[in-house]
Order: structure tokens, then sequence, then C-alpha cells
């Protein structure tokens, strides 16, 4: 019982010296996350669109 309670009190340590986002920093990280995949979103949509067009053109 020792060992689990010294890993969570090294775990309560090792948290005390995260440094934590503020709001604001959380909130810009989001927003590029969510523009940067909308935009590989629409740019693989694009593309297998483009693609697909292309091989039934082949076939055809």
């Amino acid at each position: 019982m020792g060992r689990i309670g010294k890993f969570f009190r090294e775990i309560k340590s090792e948290m005390k010296k995260v440094s934590w986002p503020k709001r604001k920093e959380l909130v810009n990280s989001t927003i590029t996350v969510i523009a940067t995949v909308f935009f590989f979103v629409v740019f693989f949509a694009v593309l297998d669109t483009g693609i697909s067009n292309l091989i039934r053109l082949i076939l055809e």
C-alpha cells in the first residue's frame, strides 16, 4: 500500500509543476484546431471528389 501512496504523492507533486494554459490561450488553441480540421475536411473532400470524377471519366 505504501508504493501506491507514494505514487499518488508524486503525481500530486508533478501536477503542481504543470504550467496550465490561460483561458485565452486555450480558446485560441481550440479555434486553431477546429479551423485546421475544417480546412483538411474540405481539402480531402475536394480531392476525393476530383479523383472520383477522374476515375469515372477513365472507366467510362
